[in-house]
């Protein structure tokens, strides 16, 4: 079987890749070109593309770049700048993997002959009784990245390999020293890539406000409607926040529970007052066939958070016991058991 395996420089790729060779496939690694502005992180540094390309060249199997800037830009970089622009807590990674690794990189490879794609993605395929893929959580619990793919459909899923999905990180990165791979100490990659680190004197808030203008905006406390101080920008303020608000007199814990970028307006309170029964859904997607209001569905609502018991509803989901308020924007997976069934976007 011909396999294009996405080689992002990280170690779970290139353990991939290698896995595929071991099994006497024709492997080809290809490295894609995200972003052409400043970052220093993720997988779209010039150091990640030279990484790939060596351990490729360790393979014997080809290495290719393709430049998808252009698209990156318009699907993820752009709706990400306008969905702060709102209020909204966008992920962009999950927004990569929808626009850009599993649909215009799936596209390439099929328009260039090969019968899969494969990924390092800690997740796995596997057929059901009638043939159908199904999108299962990772062996290791801890990196299970099934989350990040919740958007993915049967189609896709049909087209993918997820090599080192039954394996623990630790293994993964002991067959890559094994086999001489110069990524088996490679730390994970955590940041947004095309956003630089703070590290470096940037971040987000430079990022944004070298594109968008910024607004002060009044921090107002929820149950007296009492105005105790400022944020620099609304723009940046996420619900569920705590750190870099003002504190008034009692100096309790305050948490952001609401922002309304138009009025300018940050609402604040305890921690209770982020609880809500249920949260309702746009741009939902599903595995195979939709399911049914009602149905019983696992919620989760972050890439390594805990599951949430809930219903299924007209428009969203309804928990068993109330949960923490998620930001408009943010990406909810839906599970049976270790299978995902779907997903949505928190609106």
């Amino acid at each position: 079987m011909r396999v294009l395996v996405a080689m992002s420089g990280g170690v779970d790729s290139s353990v991939a890749a290698a896995l595929l060779v071991d099994e006497g496939h024709e492997v080809v690694g290809a490295t894609m070109k995200l972003w052409g502005g400043a970052g220093d992180s993720g997988c779209c540094s010039v150091a990640d593309v030279t990484d790939a390309r060596r351990v490729c060249d360790r393979l014997g199997v080809d290495h290719h770049v393709f430049n998808f800037t252009e698209i990156f830009n318009e699907r993820v970089v752009e709706p990400y700048i306008e969905a702060h622009q709102r209020g909204e807590t966008p992920n962009p990674c999950v927004e990569c993997n929808r626009h850009l690794k599993f649909d215009t990189f799936i596209e390439r490879a099929r328009r260039l002959g090969f019968d899969a794609v494969a990924t390092g993605h800690h997740a796995r395929v596997e057929r059901d009784k009638a043939g159908r893929p199904q999108l299962l959580r990772g062996h290791d619990r801890a990196k299970d990245q099934s989350y990040v793919l919740s958007i993915l459909g049967a189609e896709q899923l049909d087209y993918l390999l997820l090599p080192v999905g039954n394996m623990v990180k630790s293994d993964v990165r002991a067959l890559a020293h094994q086999r001489g791979l110069l990524t088996y100490a490679k730390p994970d990659s955590q940041d947004v890539c095309f956003i630089a680190s703070r590290t470096k004197g940037l971040g987000r808030a430079q990022f944004l406000g070298e594109r968008i203008d910024l607004h002060r905006a009044r921090v107002v406390e929820n149950s007296s409607g009492v105005q105790y101080g400022e944020v620099a920008a609304v723009e940046l303020v996420t619900i569920g926040q705590r750190r870099g608000l003002p504190t008034d007199s009692n100096t309790r814990p305050r948490y952001v529970i609401e922002v309304d970028v138009d009025r300018r307006i940050v609402t604040v309170g305890d921690r209770e007052e982020l609880l809500v029964s249920g949260l309702r859904l746009e741009n939902r997607t599903w595995v195979h066939e939709p399911l049914a209001p009602g149905a019983r569905v696992a919620v989760q609502m972050s890439a390594h958070g805990a599951a949430r018991e809930a219903t299924l509803s007209d428009d969203g989901v309804i928990f068993d016991e109330n949960s923490r308020k998620i930001a408009r924007g943010q990406i909810i997976a839906l599970y049976e058991d270790l299978r995902v069934v779907g997903s949505g976007v928190v609106c």
